[in-house]
């Protein structure tokens, strides 16, 4: 991995680490990711116009980093003594002076200065291509990423002179993006997403799709022409029967409001006022849904939730007019879904707490750094929620600015109170997709969850029992098997193993050192995720979206993904922030602090695995061949404890065994693990305890 470096006047060098500060990786690490691989496609035309933002260092970073650590410390006399705005600029805002050094530096090498940031935090320039290599000593060249030509910087940007100690960053070189973590409710075996149901049609039971996931033991036979070769296979059910052809119980499953907040303990602190008044919480996304008001406002009015109005719903636009097209990424981006499960679930789990949604142009890097950043300088909210990423890894090896950045500003939120909460992906581990989008051999955690001022929000599958209690949880993670052909169903012999599907992201940083509060923990980097909720969508949860925009064609579908329990771990945390009575700041450091039972343990016992799938192929003259439950779920790689369950598709009727509980090389075990982190939240035990271990 090729060591990425700031030019400096009196060292010569300004690492990626001393950008970092506390919390960077040091040199030599045994987690060094290795080289991308990623196709380079040859020189960017230097002719071509190109803006970037030069992000100055803060003031005393050395001091700031230790103040934010004492702010959560509670053996510190500055233990949540968070700063306002005004005092944080004040200590380490960059001065007027030095952003006209930066200013200086960048005229000089035809760069033309456009704004510089209201309180000095980078200066914005635009010029060509030749020009930005020339100021930032680097070549920009085009490369080809998942398909797509991108350009980016072959090395890390340096500048020289007096501006080299100022600088902490050049954001623009590349043009990568973030990606939302949303996921739809798929089919398994075709990766098309269900049909939609008309929100007419709402029942009483799961208003539309069945509650009941994980359905009691079957077993099934599949003969082929009625002859032999034949399999019999036994085991869990999978959601509805394929013959529930209405609401509320349609197949395969996905859960309302009142069943998850039945599920996480949320009613009995409804009923003592504990429900996120006063709270804000803030949402940020890029383009928006264009009817994310009357979508958002049907699903609390079918979910029995407080509708939205202007006087606790608020949408704003830093980065200028954010609207949601076929033609500007949002709609191949699922950003239009994004949008509506973050408001819809994050209002489901507080219901009266107020929501700001903060929308920006595009995915850029750039504008979600910007609309984190508006957020937080704004003081919309306590409370901050992210659904988007990418691999760190990636951005480590071809973006590494956007490291600098995202930790930078998700340093300030933590110091001035606020938890900046954020999925940890929808990949597992990221090998699949490192090698397919970027080249990268590796395995890795998503950014922006990684900085230690973050929390990281990870995801399981979630089975509920008939009265809406957690009768059952996993840490998301799909493997799928194919045991059956279409009616007549003859047996697939031998099974078909597609392995791994998607799962919560985790793992450990290649960047980041672990912070202090999490000492108790193995290694020396950072690890994610810290906390999880809901996530995998084949146990989701139900969402009214209008998907072209038009309220007209409003429609009730199933989606999990991260970006699902993301939103509703931060109206927990406004609830949290509610019973404290004070902002309560980054929620990472106190998790680690609750007493036993305030945080469920996610944990897969051998009695969960009973009534696991297993099979017997029967095809003579040959032997009998027994499937076991192991062989059915491969690859497993690191997993010895999982849940499978036998589904029939309703569009194909073939038949799948699904196995939760695999994510890739992670594995959910107990204590925290690197699919699930520390569990979930445990009702009123779990707030209860929160405004304990702050006292």
């Amino acid at each position: 991995m090729k060591q990425h470096s700031f030019r400096n006047h009196a060292s010569s060098r300004l690492t990626i680490a001393a950008a970092l500060g506390a919390f960077a990786l040091t040199a030599g690490s045994a987690f060094a990711a290795p080289a991308s691989q990623t196709t380079n496609v040859g020189p960017e035309d230097e002719s071509k116009q190109i803006s970037v933002r030069v992000w100055l260092n803060p003031h005393n970073k050395a001091a700031l980093d230790a103040a934010v650590e004492q702010m959560y410390d509670k053996g510190s006399a500055n233990y949540h003594r968070f700063l306002t705005l005004k005092e944080f600029n004040e200590k380490f805002a960059p001065t007027e002076k030095e952003a006209g050094v930066v200013r200086e530096y960048l005229a000089a090498h035809n760069m033309k200065v456009t704004s510089t940031e209201k309180n000095n935090r980078f200066v914005v320039a635009e010029g060509k291509v030749g020009d930005a290599q020339t100021a930032f000593n680097t070549k920009i060249n085009k490369v080809m990423v998942n398909g797509e030509v991108h350009h980016a910087n072959a090395t890390e940007a340096s500048v020289a002179g007096p501006a080299s100690a100022l600088v902490a960053t050049v954001q623009g070189l590349s043009d990568l993006k973030y990606h939302a973590m949303v996921k739809p409710s798929v089919n398994p075996e075709s990766g098309v997403p269900y049909e939609g149901v008309s929100p007419s049609a709402a029942g009483a039971d799961g208003l539309f799709y069945s509650a009941d996931c994980l359905r009691g033991a079957a077993s099934k036979v599949f003969k082929t022409d009625g002859a032999f070769p034949e399999a019999f296979y036994a085991g869990n059910l999978y959601g509805a029967s394929i013959t529930n052809a209405k609401p509320p119980n349609l197949p395969p499953c996905g859960y309302d409001a009142a069943e998850i907040q039945e599920a996480y303990g949320l009613k009995p602190l409804y009923k003592k006022g504990l429900d996120g008044a006063g709270q804000t919480i803030v949402i940020v996304d890029a383009f928006g849904s264009n009817s994310i008001v009357s979508d958002a406002n049907l699903f609390s009015q079918l979910n029995g939730l407080p509708a939205f109005t202007s006087s606790n719903f608020q949408i704003v636009e830093p980065t200028g007019p954010a609207t949601c097209t076929a033609t500007n990424g949002c709609i191949a981006g699922n950003w239009q879904y994004e949008t509506t499960l973050d408001v819809e679930w994050a209002h489901a789990i507080a219901p009266n707490a107020n929501i700001v949604l903060v929308l920006t142009a595009d995915n850029s890097f750039t504008n979600l750094d910007l609309g984190n950043l508006a957020a937080i300088q704004n003081g919309y909210g306590n409370v901050i929620s992210n659904s988007f990423g990418i691999s760190e890894i990636a951005l480590k090896d071809l973006d590494p600015s956007e490291l600098v950045v995202e930790n930078g500003i998700a340093q300030i939120a933590a110091a001035l109170g606020i938890s900046l909460n954020v999925s940890t992906g929808d990949s597992g581990d990221e090998l699949i997709t490192n090698n397919a989008d970027f080249g990268i051999n590796a395995v890795s955690v998503n950014a922006n969850a990684d900085s230690p001022y973050a929390t990281a929000v990870g995801g399981t599958s979630t089975f509920l029992d008939a009265h809406s209690n957690i009768k059952l949880q996993t840490g998301w993670g799909l493997n799928l098997a194919r045991i059956a052909n279409p009616t007549p169903n003859p047996p697939v012999i031998p099974p078909l193993l597609f392995g791994f599907q998607s799962g919560s992201g985790g793992g450990t940083s290649v960047v980041f050192a672990k912070p202090k509060f999490q000492k108790s923990l193995k290694g020396k980097f950072r690890l994610l995720p810290d906390i999880s909720m809901n996530a995998d969508p084949q146990t989701g949860n139900e969402i009214i979206v209008s998907p072209d925009g038009n309220p007209a064609n409003a429609t009730v579908l199933v989606f999990g993904g991260t970006s699902l329990s993301c939103p509703m771990f931060s109206g927990y945390w406004a609830i949290a922030n509610q019973a404290a009575g004070v902002p309560l700041g980054q929620a990472a450091p106190i998790l680690y602090e609750l007493s036993e039972g305030a945080i469920t343990d996610v944990n897969v016992t051998p009695v969960d695995t009973l009534l696991n799938v297993s099979g017997l192929i029967i095809d003579p003259p040959n032997s009998p061949i027994f499937e076991s439950q192991a062989a059915l779920a491969q690859p497993l790689e690191n997993t010895k404890l999982f849940v499978s369950a036998l589904y029939q598709s309703p569009s194909s009727t073939r038949w799948d065994v699904l196995t939760f509980g695999t994510d890739s090389s992670l594995v959910t075990g107990p204590g925290w693990d690197n699919v699930t982190g520390l569990g979930t939240p445990n009702g009123a035990t779990f707030i209860n305890s929160v405004v304990k271990a702050v006292q």
